[in-house]
């Protein structure tokens, strides 16, 4: 583990002892939070289907760092599945039920600040998980989602190594309504261009398992197979369909890349058909939102929490930005067992014993 990460680690078990002593000690015999959603945090997350993180790691996560900060406060969650109206539906259900402080992870980033701007006038505070949503948000949590992108660039260059500089690469990037998308593209194109004779091909491939696989598809119909060196793919979800459509194609040890450091994602890395994932350990970003949810529902500044800020239009918002960390297969014993992401029984299963082996993950 980083020493950046280190420091966040401590810094965010010290607010959350402190918190827990705050938030935890009053016996005001207050109403329910089922009652009233004055002790209610709501948790909007934004999608099942290409990343299995929301569901497997930031639901559980937060909600046991909520209670374990606020033993009288509960989690209003629901998951939208990809669909914005189906989101704004549950953010108008929060504010009905008079929920204060809502944790989200927008599905489309740009159309939120209505929704946040109506929240403030109910007196209700917005912070901004994962994505930075519009409007006036109270604070922002995330990764430095720039500089995950010059991670997953610098990552690709290093697997297709000397012979990078003739190289012609593929990109496949995530959704164009998602900021944190624009952020990795941006930071992916700050190490990649100059250092990569071509980027042949690039599309979006919307965080869209099957749509980035057609868009490799056309990519190699396009440049023709041998033609291809590399491939930026913006996420493991993504990475899986596009590993796929190359060997279909006959393509093999071209090196590809994602991020989320899914199961599946470090299965591949193992075997050699994954170069490298970046893991954004979901903890410390778990933590850090429960802290500054916790902060806001006291009615607390969360500055001392956040340590930060960020410009977003002619707005500083506080902001809490974690550091991301490469995977490749000589670090997944170090940083995902390690790092208590998966043990090594959840990875090494039959058909990659053989490769845990070798990478001495056991």
């Amino acid at each position: 583990m980083n020493a950046i990460l280190r420091r966040t680690l401590v810094g965010t078990t010290a607010v959350s002892l402190a918190l827990a002593l705050a938030a935890c000690g009053s016996s005001d015999g207050s109403p329910s939070a089922s009652a009233t959603g004055a002790k209610t945090i709501g948790l909007l997350l934004p999608e099942k289907a290409s990343s299995n993180r929301y569901e497997a790691f930031d639901k559980p996560l937060i909600t046991d760092s909520i209670m374990g900060l606020c033993s009288r406060c509960s989690v209003d969650y629901a998951n939208a599945n990809g669909e914005e109206s189906t989101q704004k539906e549950q953010f108008e259900a929060l504010l009905t039920k008079g929920v204060k402080v809502i944790l989200l992870d927008p599905v489309n980033a740009k159309n939120t600040a209505a929704w946040v701007d109506e929240a403030n006038r109910q007196g209700a505070k917005v912070i901004a998980y994962d994505r930075l949503a519009a409007g006036n948000v109270a604070a922002y949590v995330s990764f430095d989602n720039e500089r995950t992108g010059e991670l997953q660039g610098t990552a690709l260059t290093d697997a297709i190594g000397p012979k990078a500089k003739d190289a012609q690469i593929v990109m496949i990037n995530g959704a164009e309504a998602d900021p944190n998308a624009a952020a990795f593209k941006a930071g992916a194109h700050q190490t990649l261009d100059g250092k990569v004779k071509a980027i042949g091909y690039e599309q979006s491939g919307e965080w869209q398992p099957t749509l980035a696989a057609q868009k490799m598809n056309e990519a190699i119909r396009s440049l023709g197979k041998d033609n291809i060196q590399g491939v930026y793919s913006a996420n493991d979800g993504m990475a899986a369909a596009i590993v796929d459509a190359m060997h279909a194609a006959g393509m093999k040890n071209v090196p590809i890349g994602g991020q989320d450091a899914s199961l599946d994602a470090i299965k591949r890395i193992l075997t050699g058909d994954q170069s490298y994932t970046i893991y954004k350990p979901y903890k410390p970003e778990a933590d850090a939102a429960a802290d500054i949810a916790v902060y806001l529902l006291k009615g607390l500044d969360v500055a001392s929490v956040a340590r930060g800020n960020i410009q977003s239009g002619d707005q500083q918002i506080p902001s809490m930005l974690l550091t991301p960390i490469v995977v490749t297969k000589q670090n997944v014993a170090s940083t995902i067992v390690g790092g208590g992401l998966y043990k090594a029984a959840d990875i090494c299963t039959p058909e990659v014993a053989a490769a845990c082996q070798d990478a001495g993950v056991h």
